[in-house]
């Protein structure tokens, strides 16, 4: 489903780019740098984007491919950080949003999903877990993500079924959120969302 993610991303700049001719995008113009026309090509895009676990960092170097330059990546493992900081991506060691300072356009999570399994290692649950029933961390971070989202900011979440998406909407509504299904898709023993998250 990182394709959806992607994807979104795509159409995001295509929606800054033209913002003048199509009003597309719900972000304020006030947040986008001048595009010039002569250097469409490599423009660069002043919106912040937060990519939370980023692990491999596909999508934050997606980000920059794309020619957004405020992004920041943010991982609890120490050799992820390292790595994305040696690629030139701004990259921070945190649990969730707990070395995080400032507000961000957009904040991307796709997050680890699956309810703990004891057999498996606990130095790979780190990357499979979400806690013992499979949304503990997704709705930690939708707590304190509100916190770091500016004015008509967005979350781009994925999860599983496994990870009881009832349980994960019903927290996101009363938490203030609204929310907006972009993608499913159907897999052998689960099915994946992503949705589009935003404060009412």
């Amino acid at each position: 489903m990182q394709e959806t993610l992607i994807n979104y991303l795509k159409n995001l700049r295509k929606s800054i780019e033209n913002f003048e001719k199509i009003g597309a995008t719900k972000f304020s113009k006030k947040n986008f740098a001048q595009i010039s026309s002569g250097n469409r090509n490599h423009a660069k895009f002043s919106i912040s984007i937060l990519d939370m676990g980023s692990g491999s960092g596909i999508l934050i170097l997606k980000c920059k491919e794309l020619g957004f330059n405020r992004l920041t990546a943010v991982d609890i493992d120490e050799e992820t950080v390292n790595y994305l900081n040696k690629l030139k991506i701004k990259a921070i060691r945190s649990d969730l949003f707990s070395n995080i300072k400032g507000k961000f356009d957009l904040i991307i999570f796709n997050p680890p999903y699956l309810p703990e399994d004891k057999r498996e290692p606990k130095d790979s649950r780190i990357h499979t877990t979400a806690g013992k029933k499979g949304y503990e961390l997704i709705i930690n971070f939708l707590e304190q993500a509100k916190n770091y989202l500016k004015d008509s900011g967005k979350i781009l979440l994925l999860f599983s079924s496994l990870s009881k998406p009832k349980i994960i909407k019903n927290k996101a509504r009363e938490l203030g959120y609204k929310t907006k299904l972009l993608n499913k898709k159907k897999l052998f023993f689960e099915e994946l969302f992503v949705y589009e998250i935003m404060m009412k």
